[in-house]
């Protein structure tokens, strides 16, 4: 006891009125987590199904993350309004440290993850949030950063530290975060734009995306007190590099943003490359993805489709005419076997009235009479080997049930003499 109470005499324990103090800090701040609830549980409903509703794609699943934004977002700005209204004592402000810290790392890590940055990011983002407003809350975030400042080393006029370097890594990741919001937004308001056409508006949101990041290297550059004649050297090699290794990429950069301009290849659109035949699926910063219709996705270089001859089914008008040979025999009744045709190629679900169905009488050939069905579809990128197919299975009842022959090849064999006769 005796040596308890001598520790008890060499510590100052809190005051009555420190005590006080920190218990009106800590139901104020029980106070402002209970409004980030109900705004997050009321608000941030709303906004997350209105998200859900209007954006689609790959942000569309952020409106999971937006209750817990509204939440804490409210209850830190809440306990930051808390934190300055008043001198609190240090009991107080350990309290109001500790729980702000908390919602704005919670806060960061929402955010950070709901932009599809990675785990470790995120929360080691939020880390250095709880552990910069604690520090700042208790007095003790100059000496941390003076800590952190000590240890580096000098490199001519300029002095590297672990404060630079972690500076430099938050503005970095701050920076990746902010563009891929920015890119989203300007994308959703691109998308939901009208009087642009597909095209349009896939080039917009490129060169926006481009623009976009050009800013935020100006801003780091700006944030970070780079001086850019530091490196006149270093961009001069590298404009150097870019003229000779980086070639092909720019080409096909520059290459993909005419394609976006003059509108010859459009995402959607059938095209033959060589031996890649599929649709358009995305005009991107390399390459083209041509997806056929087995399933395999051709990236073609966008350069290639720029000095190469490339077929584009649907480059003016969607209709795409579809060749069918049908032969026939000789003894059949030629008119009805023409008219069963067009009514095969008319029940088929794919084929258009307009242009109309035409048949062709093509040739007498060696084993019938050969013709040709020209039907038109407008949806080539579902493929023309399966309308081919049904129009021909439909040709096929309908010969059976109209007594229509199909030829088949026929060979004479003529014995002229038997082993051990002789020939006649």
């Amino acid at each position: 006891m005796e040596r308890i109470g001598a520790w008890l005499a060499g510590h100052n324990l809190p005051g009555a009125h420190e005590l006080s103090e920190a218990a009106i800090a800590g139901g104020l701040a029980a106070l402002a987590l209970l409004l980030g609830w109900l705004a997050g549980r009321h608000i941030g409903t709303r906004i997350a199904a209105s998200w859900a509703e209007h954006i689609s794609g790959n942000a569309a699943s952020f409106h999971l993350r937006i209750c817990a934004i509204m939440r804490w977002g409210v209850a830190a700005i809440l306990l930051a309004i808390i934190a300055a209204s008043w001198p609190w004592t240090p009991l107080a402000s350990l309290i109001l440290g500790l729980i702000e810290g908390l919602a704005v790392a919670m806060l960061a890590a929402g955010v950070l993850r709901g932009l599809n940055l990675p785990r470790w990011a995120a929360w080691t983002l939020a880390a250095l949030a709880f552990t910069a407003i604690l520090s700042n809350a208790i007095g003790g975030f100059a000496v941390v950063e003076t800590t952190l400042d000590r240890v580096g080393i000098q490199i001519g006029t300029r002095r590297f530290s672990l404060l630079s370097g972690l500076t430099l890594g938050i503005t970095v990741l701050l920076l990746f975060a902010g563009v891929r919001l920015v890119n989203r937004v300007l994308s959703h308001s691109i998308g939901s734009a009208r009087g642009f056409d597909a095209t349009q508006k896939l080039l917009v949101q490129k060169l926006a995306a481009i623009a976009v990041v050009v800013l935020a290297f100006f801003i780091g550059v700006d944030l970070l007190e780079i001086d850019l004649t530091a490196f006149a050297v270093f961009s001069g090699a590298f404009g150097l590099a870019i003229g000779f290794g980086l070639q092909k990429t720019i080409g096909n950069l520059i290459a993909g943003i005419i394609l976006l301009m003059d509108r010859s290849i459009k995402p959607g659109d059938v095209i033959v490359v060589g031996d890649s035949f599929g649709w358009v699926n995305k005009i991107g910063v390399r390459a083209v993805s041509v997806i056929t219709r087995d399933g395999k996705e051709h990236l073609i270089p966008n350069e290639n489709l720029m000095t190469q001859e490339v077929e584009n089914w649907s480059y003016t008008d969607r209709n795409v005419r579809v060749r069918i040979p049908v032969t026939v025999a000789y003894d059949c009744d030629l008119k009805l076997a023409q008219e069963l045709m067009l009514r095969a190629a008319a029940e088929s679900p794919r084929v258009l009235n307009n242009p109309k169905t035409n048949v062709w009488l093509m040739a007498f050939g060696q084993t019938g009479v050969e013709h040709e069905i020209l039907a038109w579809i407008s949806d080539p990128e579902s493929g023309v080997g399966n309308v081919r197919s049904d129009v021909l299975n439909r040709l096929w009842l309908l010969f059976k049930e109209h007594g229509i022959a199909i030829p088949y090849p026929v060979r004479d064999v003529r014995v002229t003499a038997w082993p051990g006769q002789e020939k006649t």
